[in-house]
């Protein structure tokens, strides 16, 4: 996951390729509370890991459960409570999760009611600005005691309750269905602990939303052992008796929200091999896989197997198209930006839930679609989109709201140059890491399937002579902004150190183009595996280093290298580091650093480097070897040592690689389309 504060996509241009989607949240957190729940064990396969499960995980580790990894399995293993409290006092923090709030409220409520306790439950502010009234107001008709801490039907909660009390559930319990579907589901969820002898009738007032979810609901509580009997979608009824028994394993589906994403993916950019995506399909039990009819109304074309889909670019542009989206409202956001590559205006229908979620999503996707170029119209329940002209597209710096689903849906418009955008743009994300909620690995996934025209993926160059810390700021910079990097000397430390070892006559050009255009690396981060071997610590080797300055003047080297750097230029950018990156391999480079620390600093940075390794060294020695190699490489025919013309020059003799990172990003920031359209964090 990027933990950046915000992450530029380049002008992407197509899709391919296979993707294995994490766990769904949904069935994720109703899981673990129900094995939490139950009595023994059960082992919950392919969970989901994200921050909405971490925090009901630990929110049941602080009630009693028992927690642990099941080594033989790779599952968790969840020892559950037996509907009897272990821990009758706890303060428990749920982050922005409603799938952990709203069910843990209700079985706490009941629980501290019948067999005492005090619980309370907060969660990061948005949370406290989510409504959880109407469920509070239907455990107070059962007699739970439940004290909202701050405003009056909202989060922060206490639930307070006796030893030997009992809840009232003689009259149907009454709750409100046109707000959230999540307070019907912690109802259908936490009754079962106190089912006695007669059954438990719940009614819903109004259209009950979001239907598909309450079918999740009811089908996990038969593999736990709870046959609800439903009338219709507004009269639901759990047997006398009824008892959590745990199944004893779990698989978890992946998550069709976010399959979401690459469904609009293969309808937009999949002109030849299909977006393949795995982990769910036609057995589904979620009702957010209905998104592929949808995409198939707008054109994709799609193949739908018992655990996967399959999706092409069919009719384009899309379909333009109206639908009532109450059967999948969080997948209905990604047909708001799919509206986009569509020919006329997209009317989203019966989606007032949005308002209620982790953000205010009718305002917010109305915002930033108009930041891309959209002509928006929102009310109360619905969303039209228009998509933009050609000439229409602008870059955007896209704030997220702190909502997964807003980071992962408008990430699509990078793909603006297939709806013709003229000029292409790129689409800046800000606070990408929200999408740990539920896809923590969303962006690599994307840019492991999506292609972009190289001559459009950002380049930063960092060039300076030996030992000026130039690969150090590189990587500090690259991991900063969640790009690829490149140290373009270790291709030539790592030819030097070959032709070392295989005797290779190193003034030879020839041959030595040979031997690089033959040697089989790879890069694992700020490893180097030559042959599979790691060779990252023989390439700082003063001999390898010294060799790797002089085989860099051998023009047929040099030529046969490029090649080799230009492909280090992919989405979503790249950080490359050398001595003629600016000047030589990337002279079209947004932005160029140039360092001038001194060789003085530089020699000292290099004793304390050799120093702490062990290895002994002459400061005047390495000073004097420093001073000569820059004179060599300055004085060399091919790419001589020179800052690029436009390079901003960085002294970074005295600061430290935290405060040149800083300049370095702050220069970055105030580069290319973002700078006024936000390159920090925009008001909604």
């Amino acid at each position: 996951m990027y933990d950046i504060p915000f992450l530029d996509l380049p002008p992407l241009t197509g899709a391919a390729g296979t993707v294995r989607l994490p766990g769904s949240k949904s069935i994720s957190n109703r899981v673990l509370l129900l094995a939490g729940l139950c009595e023994g064990q059960t082992l919950v396969h392919d969970l989901l890991d994200s921050d909405d499960t971490r925090v009901m995980l630990q929110a049941l580790r602080q009630l009693g459960c028992g927690i642990e990894d099941d080594a033989g399995s790779g599952a968790l293993r969840v020892t559950g409570l037996g509907g009897r409290l272990q821990q009758h006092e706890a303060a428990l923090f749920l982050g922005n999760a409603g799938t952990a709030m709203r069910p843990l409220t209700a079985a706490l409520a009941l629980l501290a009611a019948t067999q005492g306790g005090r619980f309370e439950l907060s969660g990061v502010p948005r949370m406290h600005e989510r409504p959880i009234g109407d469920l509070v107001e239907a455990l107070r008709q059962l007699g739970c005691g439940v004290e909202c801490l701050g405003q009056e039907g909202y989060p922060p909660l206490r639930l307070t309750g006796r030893a030997g009390g009992a809840v009232d559930t003689a009259a149907p319990i009454r709750v409100r269905g046109d707000v959230s579907s999540q307070f019907l589901t912690a109802l259908l969820l936490a009754l079962p602990l106190v089912s006695g002898d007669a059954p438990i009738t719940v009614e819903v007032q109004g259209e009950l939303i979001s239907k598909p979810y309450i079918d999740i609901t009811l089908k996990l509580l038969a593999r736990f052992g709870i046959e609800v009997q439903r009338d219709g979608w507004e009269r639901f009824t759990i047997p006398a008796g009824s008892a959590y028994r745990s199944p004893g394993e779990v698989w978890i589906e992946g998550d069709a929200s976010s399959a979401s994403y690459f469904v609009a993916l293969g309808a937009i950019a999949a002109t030849g091999a299909p977006v393949r995506i795995e982990g769910v399909g036609s057995e589904s039990i979620q009702g957010d896989v209905a998104f592929v009819d949808a995409a198939r109304a707008m054109g994709a074309a799609v193949t739908l197997g018992p655990n996967f889909i399959e999706v092409q670019r069919g009719a384009w542009p899309l379909r333009a198209l109206e639908l009532d989206c109450n059967h999948i409202p969080d997948a209905a956001m990604t047909l708001a930006v799919m509206a986009l590559y569509a020919r006329g205006a997209t009317r989203l229908t019966n989606i007032a839930s949005w308002r209620v979620k982790e953000t205010d999503r009718i305002a917010a996707m109305a915002a930033e679609l108009r930041k891309v170029g959209a002509a928006v119209v929102e009310g109360a329940d619905f969303i039209e989109v228009s998509p933009p002209a050609g000439s229409g597209w602008r870059p955007a710096a896209i704030h997220t709201y702190d909502d997964h689903r807003m980071a992962m849906c408008l990430s699509l418009a990078a793909f603006n140059p297939l709806a013709g955008a003229q000029p292409v743009v790129p689409v800046r994300i800000l606070d990408p890491k929200c999408v740990g909620k539920t896809f923590p690995d969303y962006f690599e996934t994307l840019f492991g399937l999506a292609t972009a025209d190289r001559a459009q993926v950002p380049v930063i160059t960092i060039d300076g002579p030996t030992a000026s810390g130039k690969g150090t700021l590189a990587s500090s910079v690259a991991q900063a902004l969640g790009y690829h990097t490149l140290d373009s000397g270790s291709l030539y430390r790592v030819t030097a150190l070959a032709a070392l070892a295989r005797g290779v006559d190193t003034t030879d050009g020839a041959a030595m183009a040979a031997l690089a255009r033959g040697l089989n690396l790879r890069f694992e981060g700020e490893r180097l595996l030559l042959d599979g071997q790691d060779v990252s610590a023989e390439l700082r080797r003063e001999e390898v280093g010294s060799t790797a300055s002089r085989i860099s003047a051998l023009p047929e080297l040099r030529a046969a290298l490029y090649a080799v750097q230009l492909a280090f230029r992919r989405a979503p950018g790249l950080v490359a580091d050398g001595r003629d990156m600016g000047t030589v391999i990337f002279p079209d480079a947004p932005l160029k650093v140039f360092l001038t620390a001194s060789p003085a600093m530089r020699a000292e940075r290099r004793y304390k480097q050799l120093i702490s390794k062990g290895i002994s060294a002459s400061i005047d020695g390495l000073r004097a070897d420093l001073e000569a190699r820059d004179e060599r490489d300055r004085n060399r025919l091919i790419a001589p040592l020179k800052p690029a013309q436009d390079a901003l020059l960085l002294d970074n003799s005295a600061q430290t690689v935290e405060v040149s990172t800083a300049m370095v990003l702050q220069w970055w920031a105030q580069r290319g389309p973002f700078s006024t359209t936000g390159g920090g964090t925009p008001q909604p």
